[in-house]
């Protein structure tokens, strides 16, 4: 006899009626619910198209269309409870549009080689700046389809630096295209910024002894609205993003609320750059890429030398006070990637992530060596992976390729997996404007082009 029968007899000579029926709809309760654990344990795929709803509404298209897998599970797959194999073919094609908005001193160069090096392996058009912008689409000023060069167009990426402007991306990327970001802790990304910039933002060269204490103890005596390249000492996140770096939430709550929805609207992923393997494992899930198309090596790293170790309680408190809009953007995306880690399974995405690492290591040591270090620049002996320096006061670090090997086709991979943003970006412009039989054409002039930040490439002398 049915356990739940004999539940039903040995309790109705004892119960009234009002407790019977209590009893009916719990053991009925416990039978489906151990009927639905037997069911949702088996092996469902749980990549995002499961998960609609995390898509923006106006960019649900047919690439997120859910995919049907008849005598696989009966139960929905909002929730799995296990991971799919991760080297199994996806259930939905790779998508190939894709914009990101490469914020600046978050691991966003790292993002935006991952993305140069899949559209190589696909043939996709990446879209690069007029080079009258040199590898920024003319930031700081607003985006603009104008600042792209004309050999780069219709694209199926964006992955250079820009000033969010959604009209003129819309007007410039495919429909279905979709949008990614990336946001950092705001006080490590200010320590960054300060050391980065220290040449270039007149509110950071007035500080004296170019200390980070300093600026933070009295940020109005050194700070300047409006003036050129401002927005990388106040609130940077939010200007990149195409918000107004002067608002404070203190002063104007309903203003980040109204950003925070904007930001929402248009992009189906915030990565976290703190979380970066596990933002990597969501974005690989969201695009219905392979693990191995988001393998990478860290770029555009400091030396230790040109960063805080760590940073001092009361001054990250400072730092996150005088970019209040900032500190309210991160705050809030960190908590949405976290539930939607939850959603995907956190055990999935930990499990994934740690694959990635492993994956990742194995190709560096392929790639440089037993022991992958990132080098000074002076002692990176391929010219191609030279990375650029922004003042003699920063050491930005690389890696280079050992010694003896031959052109072959797992150099020239290793070769794109370390290479620098603006020796890439200038790569695929030429490979670009070749394959479009434009080389010949006349480059037109922009009106009214902005300061350059980015000189050449120095010289750097070769390691003896």
């Amino acid at each position: 006899m049915p356990p739940i029968l004999q539940c039903l007899q040995q309790s109705t000579s004892m119960m009234s009626r009002r407790k019977f029926l209590l009893l009916v709809l719990g053991c009925s309760t416990i039978s489906l619910l151990i009927h639905q654990g037997s069911q949702l344990s088996c092996p469902c795929p749980s990549t995002f198209a499961h998960w609609p709803h995390l898509v923006p509404q106006h960019r649900r298209t047919s690439a997120f269309s859910l995919p049907t897998h008849p005598g696989l599970c009966r139960y929905p797959k909002l929730f799995p409870l296990s991971c799919p194999p991760l080297r199994e073919s996806p259930p939905r094609a790779k998508h190939t549009a894709v914009a990101f908005l490469k914020t600046h001193k978050t691991a966003g160069t790292t993002v935006q080689n991952i993305l140069f090096r899949f559209a190589e392996r696909h043939n996709l058009t990446v879209a690069l700046p007029h080079p009258s912008c040199e590898h920024q689409f003319c930031y700081p000023r607003n985006f603009s389809a104008h600042f792209v060069h004309p050999a780069t167009r219709p694209p199926h990426m964006l992955a250079s630096h820009l000033r969010f402007d959604r009209a003129e991306l819309e007007r410039l990327m495919p429909p279905d295209t979709v949008y990614v970001t990336i946001l950092r802790e705001p006080a490590a990304m200010f320590e960054s910024l300060f050391s980065y910039y220290n040449q270039y933002c007149p509110a950071f060269r007035r500080v004296p002894n170019a200390s980070l204490e300093a600026f933070l103890r009295a940020p109005e005596a050194y700070y300047r609205p409006g003036e050129h390249f401002a927005m990388f000492a106040h609130n940077t996140l939010a200007y990149d993003l195409g918000g107004d770096n002067e608002r404070s939430p203190r002063d104007d709550a309903a203003y980040l609320a109204g950003l925070i929805r904007q930001v929402e609207e248009v992009f189906s992923l915030v990565m976290i750059a703190e979380y970066f393997d596990e933002s990597l494992v969501l974005l690989r899930r969201l695009l219905a890429w392979d693990l191995d198309d988001v393998l990478y090596a860290k770029l555009n790293a400091r030396a230790a030398t040109s960063r805080l170790a760590t940073i001092p309680e009361a001054l990250a408190r400072a730092a996150r006070a005088w970019n209040a809009l900032d500190a309210g953007l991160y705050d809030h995306f960190n908590a949405t990637f976290w539930r939607r880690v939850a959603r995907a399974g956190r055990t999935c995405v930990e499990r994934e992530a740690r694959e990635l690492r492993e994956a990742r290591q194995r190709l560096l040591r392929r790639c440089f060596g037993d022991e992958p270090v990132l080098r000074p620049a002076a002692q990176i002996r391929t010219k191609q992976l030279q990375p650029w320096q922004p003042s003699r006061k920063v050491d930005i670090m690389g890696y280079d390729l050992p010694g003896g090997r031959g052109a072959d086709p797992t150099t020239e991979a290793c070769l794109k997996l370390a290479m620098p943003e603006v020796q890439y970006s200038n790569y695929l412009l030429r490979k670009q404007k070749r394959r479009g039989g434009v080389r010949w054409r006349p480059e037109p002039v922009l009106d009214n082009p902005p300061p350059r930040p980015i000189r050449a490439l120095p010289r750097i002398p070769q390691a003896t």
